[in-house]
């Protein structure tokens, strides 16, 4: 087969991609980036492709004939969620996945992080520190909660949403996910959106994990916001189109949202003057969530891995199409 590749997976990435497609022809594009997030740009090289790995322009996928499966470097698949690349796709059987397992651990225990450092008032005690380093004794502990026994929603449930359920398993609680698909998994209530009203308002944990698509867009909204438990926490590490940015600092000023923590938000990057920087209780990380120091080397084991699949015709990891 002709794998055709527009990452830059560096020098140790690269060599084990290379070896491991040793049997096929490997093609790699001019116009390579080390960001999965950046959006590939047109190469005629994708119409000769089999495979097409790293983050192809979606016109030259629907366009080619001849290629047979996608595998995107990212959890995320904005560009690739439409009805004219899914009917692209599906009209000639080929398949599509991304790499949301490679990410899953990092969001989850970055998520973990956040709702730990909430709660125990990690975050003022280090401002403190960094400002007139004040001992705020009793204050500090009367307001540290503990995530034992806590309720927590989150809008979307996929491998990040299963691996930050099994984190929090110990801690006791409640989780809930609202999802399309209704069907059971271990340790979680699986609540269609018709129940979102009535669980937001019992939840002291708000986690949005939703991808962008047009039923996504400003799925957080005021009108959501409202039914929030009051000071409940919320959290996204999803995608910032995802949230009504105006909304979400009124909630912080109302009170109706205790603390906000941002990993993704609309732009990025943030410009220093937007207003969400200086919302009371809102703490912002640049898009790291899903970061860690090896993640391109299991990238392109997750593609490696993928492809004896796709060779045996075996189910694939994170298969979308």
């Amino acid at each position: 087969m002709r794998i055709w590749c527009n990452a830059n997976f560096g020098a140790e990435g690269m060599r084990i991609l290379a070896d491991g497609a040793r049997t096929h022809s490997l093609v790699l594009s001019d116009k390579r980036s080390r960001s999965v997030l950046a959006a590939g740009e047109r190469d005629p090289a994708v119409a000769e492709a089999d495979v097409a790995f790293g983050q192809p322009d979606p016109e030259d996928c629907i366009e080619s004939a001849k290629l047979r499966w996608v595998e995107v470097s990212s959890a995320g698949y904005t560009r690739y969620d439409n009805d004219r690349f899914r009917e692209g796709m599906r009209s000639r059987g080929a398949v599509f996945t991304n790499a949301s397992q490679v990410y899953a651990d990092a969001c989850a225990e970055h998520l973990l992080a956040m709702m730990l450092a909430l709660g125990r008032k990690l975050l003022p005690s280090h401002a403190g520190q960094l400002g007139d380093r004040p001992w705020p004794f009793g204050e500090r502990r009367d307001e540290s909660r503990l995530v034992k026994g806590q309720t927590v929603v989150m809008l979307g449930f996929g491998s990040i949403g299963r691996r930050l359920a099994a984190l929090l398993a110990p801690f006791g609680g409640r989780i809930y996910a609202v999802r399309r698909q209704i069907h059971s998994e271990p340790g979680v209530h699986i609540v269609p959106e018709a129940d979102l009203t009535k669980v937001l308002a019992e939840a002291d944990h708000v986690i949005d994990i939703l991808p962008e698509n047009d039923s996504t867009r400003n799925y957080v909204n005021a009108r959501r916001i409202a039914c929030f438990k009051a000071g409940a926490r919320f959290y996204n590490v999803g995608r910032g189109a995802t949230v009504d940015q105006d909304a979400l600092i009124d909630g912080l000023h109302n009170g109706r949202i205790g603390a906000a923590y941002l990993d993704v938000t609309v732009p990025e990057p943030l410009p220093p003057s937007h207003p969400l920087w200086s919302a009371p209780n809102c703490f912002i990380t640049p898009h790291t969530a899903g970061g860690r120091n090896n993640v391109n080397l299991d990238l392109v084991r997750h593609f490696l891995s993928n492809l004896a699949s796709f060779e045996d015709g075996r189910p694939m990891t994170d298969r979308i199409l």
